[in-house]
């Protein structure tokens, strides 16, 4: 079929967004893209991720976030740190933060049009009740496999969301 005569809707894009965009929001947007993979969807859906600030900008994810992630099959290591633009809200259909202070900081960087994409990828979970996915940093290794067993969950609730969109764009 022609790409121009495609009744299929536009790709649709998913920006995970934590601080530093070195641990949580790369591990949500590897494990995201993996599974976007295994459902045959990668043509229709579009994966990033970006942070509130500019700590780490062009930096590889945490060797931590990498590690465990790896261990769970999803490789993290050709990611690199970015910080999350106004422009962002224009290009992505659903903004997902990690945690409160995140998303206040993405608020306030939110135009006013698109704040109904701005949302907690918490919102998601299917199986876990926390309203964040917590910060890892400067924890040891089971804070890294407790945000996996959540990004994780709420991926699952993230990919059902995202065919509901699809099919009804």
């Amino acid at each position: 079929m022609h790409p121009s005569s495609d009744p299929r809707p536009a790709r649709f894009r998913v920006l995970f967004v934590c601080m530093g965009n070195i641990c949580r929001s790369p591990t949500a947007h590897g494990v995201f893209e993996a599974r976007v993979r295994e459902a045959g969807l990668a043509d229709r859906i579009a994966v990033d991720s970006a942070g509130t600030h500019s700590y780490h900008v062009g930096a590889p994810p945490d060797h931590r976030s990498q590690a465990h992630a790896l261990r769970r099959g999803v490789d993290l290591s050709g990611q690199r740190a970015r910080q999350l633009r106004a422009g962002d809200f224009e290009t992505f259909d659903l903004v997902l933060v990690m945690d409160w202070d995140n998303l206040e900081a993405a608020q306030a960087l939110c135009p006013p049009q698109h704040a109904a994409k701005l949302r907690r990828f918490a919102e998601f979970f299917q199986r876990h009740d926390s309203p964040v996915v917590p910060d890892p940093y400067t924890g040891g290794a089971a804070g890294f496999e407790h945000v996996l067993d959540l990004v994780e969950d709420g991926c699952e609730g993230l990919l059902a969301h995202v065919r509901r969109e699809l099919a009804e764009g």
